[in-house]
């Protein structure tokens, strides 16, 4: 009976000393919001100069990765009448949720920055409005609307 209770014990022991020196361990590629909270590369590459609003149909809608090590985003591929230009939206974490879908062959008109993405035009937008529904994303100094806390 002693002999069980000192087993028991030691199981219990060692299960409690290896869960605790998992949690004390940084999570391996854990980045919080994937990069795309504030203060990150990919946010401070928004620009509120270069706003501007464009209206198309979606050619397409994927997931990218638009800085590399970033959790990947959802974009769309917006045909307008000058150009077909790529709309990041934000993370998939956050817009997969969301009720309002964009999706290939809707018309849109989308406010965003328009800035340069691997050499390449793309708007990071900062609302998107599909028929009578508006999905804001970010306010007018590009904070998006995921993030935790406001400056």
């Amino acid at each position: 009976m002693r002999a069980t209770k000192i087993i028991n014990l030691s199981v219990v022991t060692g299960v409690l000393l290896i869960t605790s020196l998992a949690f004390a361990q940084p999570w391996k590629d854990w980045r919080g919001s994937g990069g795309w909270g504030m203060g990150t590369p990919y946010q401070r590459t928004f620009n509120p100069a270069t706003v501007e609003t464009l209206s198309g149909t979606v050619e397409s809608v994927d997931k990218i990765t638009p800085i590399k090590e970033m959790h990947y985003g959802i974009h769309v591929t917006l045909k307008t009448e000058k150009e077909s230009i790529s709309v990041h939206l934000g993370p998939d974490w956050y817009i997969e949720r969301l009720d309002t879908k964009i999706e290939k062959g809707d018309k849109v008109e989308v406010r965003g920055s328009r800035v340069a993405m691997m050499g390449n035009p793309a708007i990071i937008a900062s609302e998107v409005k599909k028929g009578g529904e508006t999905l804001k994303l970010r306010d007018e100094a590009g904070v998006p609307v995921w993030a935790g806390w406001r400056r």
